[in-house]
């Protein structure tokens, strides 16, 4: 993603969104309190769904399976709900499709090394059982064959049975990134035909099988239809230590004390990033990337929640039907 024009947004809406935070949550807690949640909000599509926490492993023996073009971009978007549903017992996967060759330090193979050290441990910390990178070149993909990378995502979802997808909203507006829009156009054919029995036949043979994704949660920069709003409340610190393994890339990983650095040669000091690094890193991150979070909830009395378009594969209705009513001969 475009790091520069993250961070100069953020912080403006971390100035418009501060002023309001208070009056907005407490409106939001004022309406769940008269109404319960907003489940009956519209936005043209489907009802708007507040996910939140639940007991147990509701979703053991599910696989989930992260796709971000960048090693920044689950951490900044989808790494709450990633947790979440790691947490309540899904199997989760991430697979990373650039090698961020274009966004990092140094040369362009120190660049790349970086950040695959940080999409290693972006992995771990998020509790996946394995990270795959596709290493197509940084903001080169649309330049690619788009049916190779949909038939890599296929082979993948039929692999690792997988059952839900997070990643870019293939129709989200204004996407100036086209590592981004490749993606999510691929993942989103690649997550239809999986469940195919014609499509790729020598993946049959090599002892995989039909596997379409059940469950898709679609996140966006810009506009977006949003119809499920995740309450990721229990994994914000989690959520941060995630974001602080992207060293090599903002605006998260080392900006906090690169900005005390900056302002101890200014002979200036802001309290918030503390007196250590480390408290530098993870103050900046919740002040300043979280903000996003923190707007996606105020309105439904959430402290922080991340909102994507979700999208679920309806049950077979003859097959629902006759579980419900055949009767033994």
């Amino acid at each position: 993603m475009d790091r520069r024009r993250f961070l100069h947004v953020t912080t403006i809406a971390a100035g418009l969104t501060r002023a309001s935070r208070v009056s907005a949550q407490a409106a939001g807690a004022a309406q769940a309190q008269a109404s319960g949640p907003p489940l009956q909000q519209f936005d043209g599509h489907t009802p708007l769904v507040i996910e939140r926490p639940r007991d147990g492993k509701p979703r053991t023996g599910q696989v989930l399976v992260a796709i971000q073009p960048h090693s920044d971009d689950i951490p900044l978007f989808a790494a709450g709900t990633v947790l979440k549903l790691i947490d309540e017992g899904a199997t989760g996967y991430v697979i990373r499709v650039t090698n961020d060759d274009m966004a990092g330090p140094g040369t362009h193979a120190e660049t790349v090394m970086a950040n695959w050290r940080d999409s290693e441990a972006v992995g771990k910390a998020l509790g996946a059982t394995r990270t795959f990178d596709l290493n197509y070149n940084n903001h080169m993909m649309d330049n690619i064959a788009w049916a190779e990378l949909r038939q890599r995502f296929i082979f993948l979802f039929r692999l690792l049975k997988a059952d839900i997808v997070v990643t870019y909203d293939p129709w989200g507006a204004y996407e100036e990134n086209p590592d981004h829009a490749v993606t999510s156009r691929c993942v989103e054919a690649a997550a239809w035909m999986a469940g195919g029995t014609k499509d790729y036949p020598e993946h049959f043979a090599a002892g995989l099988a039909p596997h379409g994704v059940k469950e898709k949660y679609y996140f966006a920069r810009f506009q977006q239809r949003v119809n499920r709003v995740v309450d990721i409340g229990p994994w914000v610190e989690r959520k941060i230590d995630v974001n602080l393994e992207n060293k090599a890339q903002g605006p998260a990983g080392e900006n906090g004390q690169r900005l005390r650095a900056r302002l101890a040669t200014e002979g200036r000091r802001l309290p918030l990033l503390g007196d250590d690094e480390r408290t530098a890193n993870r103050e900046y991150i919740r002040e300043f990337v979280l903000d996003r979070d923190r707007a996606a909830g105020a309105p439904h009395g959430l402290a922080h929640a991340e909102a994507f378009h979700y999208i679920s594969v309806p049950p077979d209705a003859v097959q629902e039907y006759l579980r419900q009513h055949t009767v033994p001969r």
